[in-house]
């Protein structure tokens, strides 16, 4: 262990103190406010150890919580791309590919490279534990819109079939999980939070 190590670690720590200003189209429950990156990953490691229990393969939950407090810190450069922003959307895999690069390579080689390499299993989706992370990252948000009155919802007019398509994972996951999900969006219906054009035609 080195000062160049330590000091190389210290400044990564304090640059993701920037992720606390980079706030998410998510209101928090009470709906004063949207929430920050650093509340919806700290949020999301919790629910990672909460329910791992609901998966049938053995899943490494210390990877999962890496993986979710690891994966939105490139927003610091990148910004915060909201999900059903189909225009922001075309560029964003370049842009958070070049923060990433940039900021896990603040840290010590082999460090960087863990965290850089968990973020694109992230991003591939391929392995059990980077699709457990995906589903709880698309599973929050949908609980925060039910608690907070469906107000982002309502503000971008989001409707029922571009959160389904967005939560195809969820629903292809635990069967109690996609139970949960399928009656938040039913509630969100019955209450008006979402449209419902092909139903309403």
């Amino acid at each position: 262990m080195t000062k160049e190590r330590l000091a190389k670690q210290m400044n990564f720590i304090l640059e993701i103190d920037k992720a606390k200003n980079i706030f998410r189209q998510t209101y928090l429950t009470d709906g004063n406010r949207k929430e920050n990156d650093a509340e919806h990953s700290w949020h999301l490691a919790i629910m990672a150890f909460v329910l791992a229990e609901y998966f049938e393969e053995e899943i490494d939950v210390l990877k999962v919580m890496k993986m979710v407090l690891m994966h939105d810190i490139v927003e610091i450069d990148a910004g915060d791309t909201y999900c059903y922003d189909d225009i922001a959307n075309l560029d964003k895999a370049e842009r958070e590919q070049k923060s990433a690069q940039r900021i896990y390579g603040i840290l010590p080689e082999e460090q960087g490279k863990e965290y850089l390499e968990l973020w694109e299993e992230f991003e591939e989706g391929k392995t059990k534990e980077a699709n457990f992370a995906a589903i709880l990252d698309r599973l929050h948000p949908i609980m925060l819109n039910l608690a907070s009155d469906g107000k982002a919802w309502l503000e971008h007019n989001v409707d029922k079939s571009q959160v389904l398509k967005r939560n195809e994972r969820t629903l292809n996951g635990p069967e109690e999980i996609a139970e949960y999900f399928l009656g938040i969006i039913d509630e969100a219906l019955k209450k008006g939070y979402l449209t419902d054009k092909e139903n309403n035609n």
